[in-house]
């Protein structure tokens, strides 16, 4: 495991390009709807990822209501000379060939962490037709935090929080639940058909 540096004033390099990421965010014209809850530890979920603008537009957004957020990345990219600056950006090294796991070395940078807005697009790539990977919310499970739904849609260039859904267990409901929010927010996006008929086929416990 990498060890995280001592707390200190984050490097100019990095402050550096969170503003930078903050103007562009904010001369595309960008709004965000609403606040996420008020929380010490969750995981944020945003969707669709569809375009390069993505993360730009979720970066500056993530900033405009206070969340320094925190984001999953390889093992191998915190070294000289990047550690400092991955760090900085609220990086935490994973090792996804660990012995105990990719979820539970997560689980466990989690249970360490004081506070944590831990954001990841559970489509993966913006190549996919809709259907989320399942390691976030086992994650949360795992963890015993909630996940914060995050819309965000880069042809109007509103994005938005839903409430706080703490994991049951039962993962067909809970994603029923995920699909029908974002459903409500963007009903024209077949994605999220996709990902309700994905926890649909999830047979009944």
């Amino acid at each position: 495991m990498i060890a995280a540096p001592p707390p200190r004033q984050p490097s100019l390099l990095s402050r550096l390009v969170w503003r930078a990421m903050r103007w562009l965010y904010r001369r595309k014209g960008y709004q965000v709807g609403n606040r996420p809850p008020n929380l010490a530890k969750f995981i944020i979920v945003g969707a669709p990822h569809t375009s390069n603008w993505d993360f730009i537009f979720f970066a500056g957004a993530v900033q405009e209501v206070g969340i320094k957020p925190s984001f999953i990345g390889k093992h191998s990219l915190f070294k000289w000379p990047m550690r400092r600056f991955m760090f900085d950006m609220g990086g935490m090294p994973i090792n996804r060939k660990a012995p105990q796991g990719y979820v539970k070395s997560v689980i466990q940078m989690i249970e360490r962490a004081e506070t944590i807005a831990l954001v990841i697009a559970p489509e993966g790539t913006r190549s996919s037709d809709g259907k989320w990977k399942t390691g976030f919310y086992h994650i949360a499970m795992g963890a015993g935090v909630p996940i914060v739904p995050a819309w965000l849609d880069a042809a109007s260039g509103k994005a938005g929080f839903g409430e706080a859904i703490m994991p049951t267990g039962d993962l067909r409901a809970d994603l029923l639940r995920l699909a029908a929010f974002y459903r409500q927010h963007m009903p024209d996006c077949p994605r999220f058909a996709v990902l309700e008929a994905q926890a649909l086929a999830i047979p009944r416990d």
